[in-house]
């Protein structure tokens, strides 16, 4: 089935749209609707969900409730829960909420890094540290992500080297996986083969997941193309909800439902139950209250048949009579 395309027998999708998607929405999400989304969500099939994040209340509204929502969720145990963290004050609240892991984020671009963080990379990577002593003799995994890795709004195309120079030092600290992070949406497929092959040959036993917003309509495209490099596992957005705040014009991320649906028809595997989460792709509109970026929803599975119009029908009966 994947004859053209050298693509895996199974990916590893994550979802982040109760971090990621309801962290700009304008209105509060209830509590207890994001800890029963997150419910059925963990019930899917899906590797992780990034369930919050450990951020300063007056920064992130909507994520003001971490630690209610933490302590709210079923914790299936084939299912990783994934805080982001911000800075040590942050890291100290996800570890008193036995998160499973700790999603660390630095944009590769100063000018980025300066809007979105507050502070220089080499701040940010000095933060790192402390957080990496923090959790250092606990089983709390540590995941780094390169924020900005394939261009900023501000500064343009980031050089590769610098991109894998800050891996190398996640590496380092102590990171144990890494995801590259396409936040403002400008990355391009032949620019993703690249940076995975290159990520994949420098470090080939380092767990890496590519995260991709759909701001120019090319996230599913540079799914495929760091797929068919090596690339197993994949951050997505129920009903593609989110988009960096620091990104002129962002649309979301990749949604996750037309993610699995993709790769689903292209023959790969990814163990999720694809009508269970289309079924909440469809309530999600009724939880945010407006509609969603995601394909799927609007147009149903490709394999979804319809009944033939009566003039068809009919066509068809006149010419048998013939």
């Amino acid at each position: 089935m994947n004859s053209g395309l050298s693509l895996p027998a199974r990916v590893s999708i994550n979802d982040v749209v109760v971090r990621d998607g309801f962290q700009s929405e304008p209105n509060f999400i209830a509590t207890e609707s994001k800890i029963a989304l997150i419910d059925r969500l963990s019930a899917t099939g899906l590797s992780k969900i990034e369930i919050t994040s450990f951020v300063s209340p007056k920064a992130v509204p909507n994520l003001r409730d971490a630690t209610e929502v933490c302590r709210g969720v079923i914790r299936r145990p084939n299912v990783t829960f994934v805080a982001l963290v911000p800075n040590l004050l942050g890291c100290e609240r996800a570890m008193v909420c036995e998160i499973n892991e700790i999603n660390l984020v630095m944009s590769i671009s100063e000018s980025h890094n300066l809007a979105n963080m507050r502070m220089s990379t080499m701040q940010s990577l000095k933060q790192f540290a402390d957080i990496m002593a923090l959790t250092r003799s606990t089983r709390t995994q540590i995941n780094g992500t390169v924020a900005t890795a394939f261009g900023c709004p501000f500064e343009g195309v980031q050089d590769q080297m610098r991109v894998l120079t800050a891996v190398q030092a996640y590496l380092d600290l102590g990171m144990t996986s890494i995801t590259l992070a396409d936040t403002t949406g400008m990355a391009n497929p032949q620019q993703v083969r690249r940076m995975a092959d290159a990520f994949l040959a420098r470090f080939p036993q380092v767990p890496l997941t590519m995260h991709f917003h759909n701001t120019r309509g090319m996230g599913l495209a540079n799914v495929l193309a760091a797929a068919t490099s090596g690339v197993r596992s994949f951050d997505g957005s129920l009903g593609g909800l989110g988009g960096c705040p620091y990104a002129p014009g962002a649309t979301g991320n990749i949604c996750t439902e037309d993610t699995v649906h993709m790769l689903h028809a292209c023959g790969v595997a990814t163990g999720i139950d694809l009508d269970l989460l289309l079924g909440l792709a469809r309530d999600l509109p009724s939880i945010v209250g407006h509609e969603v970026p995601g394909q799927l929803v609007r147009s149903g599975k490709s394999t979804d048949l319809h009944p033939c119009p009566a003039s068809v029908i009919a066509l068809r009966t006149a010419q048998a009579a013939i």
